[in-house]
């Protein structure tokens, strides 16, 4: 019989998927980026996605019309994201590469299959921004379906938003809404938006690093470590121990200073004391 796996070991693999990531694993700054990024990565490139090219078979088993019963099998498309991609929001949608065969004598030959593109303006009221895009027909219906550009991209998740320009986009609400800098002219205004996306309300320290690239985070990893391991002078460290140690010495002479006049009250008192 093979030996099997440590609960602690199956546990971890169940409720973090994500540490099995071979670009999180060995000795490279991807390895020591927090646990919370490994978690967005994992959402945004390995969690399964909205079904958008296809129409999913409910159930676990199907009848076919001769009375054959098949197990069900929803494989999702393989998608082609292309540069373009992360330079607009197409709601999910991307291209899909196929085959064509027109005539049963003639070769196949393949096909891609690309979204219909227009350029749209869309306003955010976290941001109080307008801002140009590239989108799809069914970006337009989501924004509509979440009443607002920022309900869509607050509650959506990185897998379905996809493009890098979309998660940079929700990267700078939600540093705005844990930084409390929104409409820094109208408090009210700030207010009223802190109370209506309080659920959506994260650390300053996570939201940094939400919606970053493997390369990104890395320079960021980089940095932040560059910082922490940087040469200290010691003329700093020897100020900061002397300004302590004159500090101690004042305390010191104070209640020296305190003892002596508290003992020469009482001499005075003392009718028996030595003149």
């Amino acid at each position: 019989m093979g030996s099997r796996l440590p609960i602690h070991v199956l546990h971890e693999a169940l409720t973090k998927p994500w540490v099995k990531l071979r670009m999180f694993q060995g000795d490279s700054y991807l390895s020591r980026v927090p646990e919370h990024y490994k978690k967005f990565f994992w959402e945004w490139k390995c969690s399964p996605r909205t079904p958008v090219h296809y129409i999913p078979t409910p159930g676990n088993f199907e009848k076919l019309p001769d009375g054959t019963i098949l197990p069900v099998q929803n494989h999702p498309l393989p998608l082609l994201e292309p540069k373009e991609l992360h330079e607009g929001i197409w709601g999910g949608e991307a291209v899909v590469k196929g085959f064509v065969k027109k005539k049963r004598t003639t070769r196949r030959v393949p096909r891609y299959w690309v979204p219909t593109l227009k350029s749209s303006v869309v306003y955010s009221e976290i941001l109080d921004r307008y801002m140009q895009l590239t989108v799809t027909e069914r970006t337009l219906k989501l924004i509509d379906q979440h009443f607002g550009f920022d309900n869509y991209i607050l509650q959506t998740s990185a897998a379905d938003l996809m493009s890098q320009l979309a998660l940079k986009i929700k990267r700078e609400m939600l540093l705005a809404l844990a930084r409390e800098t929104l409409h820094p002219d109208n408090p009210a205004k700030r207010e009223e938006m802190l109370e209506r996306y309080r659920e959506y309300i994260i650390q300053e320290e996570e939201a940094e690093w939400y919606g970053l690239n493997p390369r990104e985070a890395a320079t960021k990893q980089k940095i932040l470590e560059a910082e922490m391991n940087a040469p200290r002078p010691l003329k700093h460290a020897f100020r900061a121990e002397f300004i302590e140690h004159l500090k101690t010495r004042k305390e010191e002479q104070l209640e020296e200073s305190e003892s002596l006049s508290g003992s020469t009250w009482l001499s005075r008192v003392n009718p028996f004391a030595k003149s």
